[in-house]
């Protein structure tokens, strides 16, 4: 199996998905579009935004609210894709809080801010 081409694990990506009005496989390929152009930008983004260092080599960035509507504009996906992954992201975020024992932290982040997850480029 093709390791995945965003920093999203497969099980976050499948419990985002059931939420979301949009497929699975397309989902993944949102996901990946993403992480090709917040790749590009990853110096935009280490400027602009708070970052906080992530579990296997991820990271995330803590941008203003609307945010995923924005860049989902940008990249030309739909209002619901773009919250779709927008939502991922965010479910990402929350797992790996809970998995470096910062729950409580990392909650209070997303009231008020949209979480981009990144794998920067070796």
């Amino acid at each position: 199996m093709e390791e995945p081409s965003h920093p999203i694990e497969g099980q976050v990506v499948l419990l985002a998905g059931a939420k979301a009005s949009v497929s699975l496989t397309r989902l993944s390929d949102l996901l990946s579009e993403a992480q090709e152009h917040l790749a590009d930008e990853i110096a935009e983004y280490e400027r602009r935004f708070e970052r906080i260092d992530g579990c296997n080599g991820s990271v995330y960035f803590l941008a203003e609210e609307g945010h995923w509507e924005r860049l989902g504009t940008e990249l030309g996906f739909t209002n619901r894709e773009a919250q779709a992954v927008g939502r991922t992201h965010k479910a990402q975020f929350e797992r790996d809080g809970r998995r470096m024992d910062r729950q409580a932290e990392f909650e209070t982040t997303l009231e008020i801010r949209d979480i981009v997850a990144v794998t920067p480029a070796d």
